[in-house]
């Protein structure tokens, strides 16, 4: 129940920050607002990880160097996300980056990728991926119809 509700609030945080980042945009251009983004998030992280963590910033231990680069990909999340809800509207952007997030969790899980214990696929996990993607062409063809 801890990790679905971390998963709610993370989806909420993430939402109102691509609609916070579109509009700081619309300001300061994307690149900048990628910028103070990630700045920010560095100032505001920092002091919680002293705070926190008994150990030190930068002791990897055996971690996969591969793996360290999760912060790169940070950088494409919020630039593209905010330029889509820029571009498509909150809704719409995050729905699409959603059913990309699960099909890229769903072919981890299912190749057993980066550590993962492999799953089988199922007619029931299909069927709710193909219901998934069908909400988001119903709710952009209810848009198109007003």
């Amino acid at each position: 129940m801890v990790g679905a509700s971390l998963a709610i609030i993370s989806g909420i945080l993430i939402s109102l920050q691509n609609i916070f980042n579109a509009r700081v945009s619309e300001k300061t251009g994307p690149w900048a607002t990628t910028t103070l983004v990630l700045g920010l998030g560095l100032v505001c992280s920092l002091p919680v990880f002293y705070s926190v963590e008994q150990k030190s910033l930068f002791a990897f231990g055996d971690v996969n160097p591969i793996f360290l680069f999760g912060g790169v990909f940070g950088v494409g999340i919020v630039f593209f996300l905010m330029r889509g809800v820029s571009l498509i509207g909150p809704a719409y952007a995050i729905s699409i980056a959603l059913i990309s997030q699960i099909l890229i969790a769903f072919t981890i899980n299912t190749a057993g990728w980066f550590g993962f214990e492999s799953s089988s696929i199922s007619w029931q996990k299909l069927i709710g991926i193909t219901l998934l993607i069908g909400g988001v062409l119903v709710y952009k063809l209810e848009k198109r119809v007003e």
